[in-house]
C-alpha cells in the first residue's frame, strides 16, 4: 500500500462516519480484512476500507443486521452478483419490517384510546396504567 494512500483508524473512521471502536468492532466480527500494519504495529487502511465501512453503515440504515450487511458485502465482493442471494436476503428484511409494522400499528390502536381516555379524567384510575397493571 503506497504511504499516501494509508490512513490511520482514527482517519478511516473520521472518513466513513463511524468511531474507532466501531472499525475495531467490525474487525473482530470479521466484517472487515486484517489491516496492513506498519512495523511499529500501526495499522494502515485503504480507501477500499473506507467503502466497505460506509456500505455496512448504509445496509444497517436500510434495516438489515450486521450480519446481514456482511453476507451482502460478501456478495458484492465477489465476482460474479448472486442477485437470487442478495433478492432472498432483502425480502427476507422486508418480511420483518411487515410484522413490525403491523405490530407497531396494533400499539397504535390500542395505546391511541387510552390517552385519550386518561386525557378525559372521566375514570378514577388510570387507563393507561390499570391496562399496564392488567386489572
Amino acid at each position: 500500500m503506497a504511504s499516501e494512500q494509508a490512513l490511520k483508524i482514527g482517519e478511516l473512521a473520521a472518513l466513513a462516519g463511524v468511531n474507532v471502536q466501531t472499525v475495531r468492532y467490525y474487525e473482530r466480527r470479521q466484517l472487515l480484512g486484517e489491516p496492513v500494519r506498519t512495523r511499529a504495529g500501526y495499522r494502515q487502511y485503504s480507501a477500499q476500507d473506507v467503502s466497505m465501512l460506509r456500505f455496512i453503515k448504509r445496509s444497517q440504515a436500510l434495516g438489515f443486521s450486521l450480519e446481514e450487511a456482511g453476507e451482502l458485502l460478501k456478495l458484492d465482493g465477489e465476482g460474479e452478483l448472486d442477485r437470487t442471494e442478495v433478492r432472498r436476503i432483502a425480502q427476507e428484511r422486508l418480511d420483518e419490517i411487515e410484522i413490525k409494522l403491523r405490530e407497531l400499528h396494533r400499539l397504535r390502536s390500542a395505546l391511541r384510546p387510552l390517552i385519550e381516555e386518561c386525557a378525559t379524567g372521566h375514570s378514577e384510575h388510570c387507563p393507561i396504567l390499570e391496562a399496564i397493571d392488567g386489572n
